[in-house]
């Protein structure tokens, strides 16, 4: 059975923060309480970032903020995210609220109960019966994931319309308490972002036809302290280790091999890998690993620059951009995150029609 992506939408929240004010107000925040800030904020102009948006002004994270301040603030940005990302996919898809049947949500950077497409289903017009697929904890990884979920309920379900919606606040997880190395690098890197999609076995009556295959996923054991959260009185804080460049270097060209050989495909088929851009290290050890040519993921440095390191929307973000600019063939949607895992999510783009 054949499961096509008919729409990909993407969605930013109002406040964009140049990567220059980001630098300073840290700079303002950690210089005279943490002692290797002046070492670590020229990573501020490394990072290949030159803005980020976020759900709050910058003035927010010059003031002290508990949970229930973050989570409150992410109880508002993250919900209009969702109906900005989700409307977006619905009318380019040409459907309405009322038509989807399920409705998967991805989000790690917040906690919504009930879950947002439960905050927002009034305002998108979803049926009373729809099916609420809420996930939680993926990071970085979700957005691969979250479509590989997606396309799994669309093969088991003959007919079903399913709306994918992945959402993040990254934003709201700064802290300045903590002192930690990995608080800073969070500062560098990470906006907040949302993006959408609508997936079904009926294919497209227009433009590309975009076939979305079975995903895959590698967990290695014994990894749990290279990626995730620490979660206390005043929130989540970032767990982010050094490590993560050297680990892709050393293992992601063989968990790739293992996605590829699941989906009966090898490294000479791929037209284009989709990556999720953690990083600048992260995509050119990505780009070693799989053996590409230096500079040859445009569109997820691209995405790093715009918008920074999103989280789990960023690589529906590069997919957007891969698509919109007209590459068509086999592709291979690729990302990493807390577990520690790596998501793959086969999928093909066909030339569109003369």
């Amino acid at each position: 059975m054949s499961i096509y992506l008919h729409s990909l939408a993407t969605a930013l929240p109002p406040y964009c923060l140049n990567q220059s004010d980001v630098r300073d107000r840290a700079a303002l925040i950690f210089r005279d309480r943490y002692p290797q800030f002046g070492r670590l904020s020229r990573t501020f102009d490394t990072a290949g970032i030159d803005q980020r948006h976020s759900v709050v002004p910058m003035d927010w994270f010059s003031q002290d903020h508990g949970w229930a301040d973050r989570n409150s603030a992410f109880m508002t940005g993250a919900r209009q995210m969702f109906i900005d990302a989700a409307q977006g996919a619905l009318i380019e898809a040409g459907w309405r609220g009322a038509d989807v049947d399920c409705v998967v949500t991805v989000c790690s950077t917040g906690i919504a109960t009930p879950s947002l497409d439960a905050q927002a289903l009034t305002e998108m017009g979803f049926r009373e019966d729809i099916m609420r697929v809420p996930v939680f904890g993926l990071g970085c990884a979700g957005g691969v994931s979250g479509l590989s979920t997606a396309q799994t309920i669309a093969a088991g379900l003959p007919g079903a319309k399913v709306l994918l919606v992945v959402v993040e606040a990254c934003s709201l997880s700064f802290r300045a308490d903590r002192l930690q190395k990995a608080d800073i690098i969070a500062t560098v890197l990470f906006g907040d972002g949302s993006a959408a999609a609508c997936i079904s076995d009926t294919p497209p009556t227009t433009g590309k036809t975009v076939t979305v295959s079975r995903g895959h996923q590698k967990t290695w054991p014994d990894t749990l302290q290279i990626m995730g959260w620490n979660v206390d009185e005043t929130g989540f804080g970032v767990v982010f280790d050094r490590s993560i460049p050297d680990f892709v270097k050393t293992e992601f060209a063989a968990a790739t091999d293992s996605a590829l050989k699941a989906a009966n495909l090898n490294h000479a088929q791929i037209d284009r890998y989709v990556c999720h851009p953690g990083g600048a290290k992260v995509v050119d050890a990505i780009e070693g690993a799989l053996h590409l040519d230096q500079g040859s993921l445009d569109a997820e440095r691209s995405t790093l620059r715009r918008a920074g390191n999103m989280s789990a929307p960023t690589v529906m973000f590069v997919m957007q951009k891969v698509i919109d600019a007209g590459q068509s063939g086999q592709m291979m949607a690729c990302a990493l995150g807390p577990g520690f895992t790596a998501s793959f999510l086969p999928f093909h783009v066909s030339k569109r029609a003369a």
